[in-house]
């Protein structure tokens, strides 16, 4: 987990942006913030440096009542995700501040992107690790199969590690080096070069380098 300061973001889905020369760039769409700092923490106290923030605002009456003391404690009525972001100098956030994309990025920076990979459910070894599989004919009796997984007579056994069928996806995926193409403060979207993990709609971390 990188230590870096970071926002919250939701996923809105891909589209393409042109240069002045019409040179397409495929980008992806993140509405990210504006993150409310929740809580302080720092090593004196907790054992370690960090901020907790909250992102998607939620209506009052949707939010039970430990967590609407500790919402009210920053001065909002409640969000929908709430994480931590490690820092080194915890002193410069104080509790009900207000972190804003034009804060911490620019166009042109190389951030991290944090997601959680779409989830595929149970996967043959073909999907899930791109095995080539058998013949198609008729008169193949091998398809999708994995084939010979384990040994003779020493050792005896399937190795650790063996790549088989088992579950998909629906894993934490930390995309590195990705590079901000624009910012658009006034929407509270950022638009970065590429795919990143996730579906639409889902929570993503962007991480300062």
């Amino acid at each position: 987990m990188p230590k870096s300061m970071g926002i919250l973001g939701k996923k809105v889905g891909m589209t393409r942006v042109y240069s002045d020369l019409g040179e397409a760039t495929p980008v992806t769409v993140i509405e990210a913030g504006p993150c409310t700092v929740l809580q302080v923490k720092s090593e004196k106290t907790d054992g370690y440096n960090a901020i907790q923030v909250g992102f998607d605002a939620k209506k009052p009456s949707r939010v039970n009542k430990p967590m609407n003391g500790h919402f009210q404690k920053a001065g909002s009525d409640g969000f929908y995700h709430v994480r931590e972001f490690r820092v080194e100098n915890p002193e410069e956030f104080q509790t009900g501040q207000t972190l804003s994309l034009d804060s911490l990025f620019n166009v042109g920076d190389i951030i991290d992107i944090q997601g959680k990979s779409k989830g595929r459910g149970f996967q043959g070894v073909m999907k899930r690790h791109g095995f080539a599989g058998g013949g198609a004919g008729h008169g193949s009796g091998f398809h999708r199969a994995p084939g010979s997984i384990g040994c003779s007579a020493w050792p005896s056994r399937v190795i650790k590690g063996k790549k088989m069928p088992g579950r998909m996806g629906n894993d934490t995926v930390l995309k590195k080096n990705v590079i901000v193409i624009d910012i658009r403060t006034e929407d509270n979207v950022i638009l970065v070069k590429g795919p990143v993990p996730g579906a639409k709609n889902g929570l993503i971390k962007i991480f300062t380098k």
